[in-house]
């Protein structure tokens, strides 16, 4: 029995296991909210582009434009939110 108040080898790492948890709820929090990010990013250039064109008698071609300009938003915010793709 030693007598410094040092943690021995024999019992596992407990505090490894919270960690764990964290990152695994982190990730899986970040692959619910992508979707939704890419999908909200074309929906709101679709509907700003179909008001547009309404507005500007256009149809379909705001629409179009904006809605590609959503998409690209989009997937331009989930490679930022991604782990590891900051310079």
């Amino acid at each position: 029995m030693p007598l410094d108040n040092k943690p021995t080898n024999d019992s596992p790492d407990s505090s490894s296991a919270p960690g764990k948890a964290n990152n695994f709820s982190n990730q899986f929090a970040m692959a619910m909210e992508l979707p939704f990010v890419l999908v909200g990013a074309v929906l709101l250039g679709g509907v700003l582009g179909y008001f547009l064109d309404r507005w500007l008698h256009t149809k379909p071609w705001l629409m179009l434009v904006f809605g590609a300009l959503g998409f690209f938003g989009g997937v331009r915010d989930i490679i930022r939110r991604m782990p590891g793709s900051r310079p």
